[in-house]
């Protein structure tokens, strides 16, 4: 989808539901590579980092205590342990 959509057909689709994914499936798949592109594009244009393995373990320990509940920045910093701003998805100093 990402590097040659003009060559996805109707023939892809039904390969795919034809291999016993749902239409429900399918549909959800296409919104996250669409929605990855966009970000992977946003993250790129305006120079964000990605971060470090372990900020990726802080928020996973968040996420499995809580899921994906939306915090106020307060309930986020109690929870994480502090980290830097790059760490944080800050953009790079230009």
């Amino acid at each position: 989808m990402t590097l040659r959509p003009d060559e996805l057909t109707r023939a892809d689709a039904d390969a795919v539901l034809a291999a016993g994914v749902s239409r429900e499936a399918l549909v959800d798949a296409i919104h996250v590579c669409a929605l990855f592109g966009m970000i992977v594009r946003l993250a790129d244009s305006l120079g964000w980092d990605v971060p470090p393995p372990e900020a990726f373990a802080a928020r996973g320990r968040v996420l499995l205590e809580s899921g994906y509940r939306l915090r106020t920045a307060d309930e986020i910093s109690a929870l994480e342990p502090a980290a830097p701003p790059a760490a944080r998805g800050a953009p790079r100093a230009r």
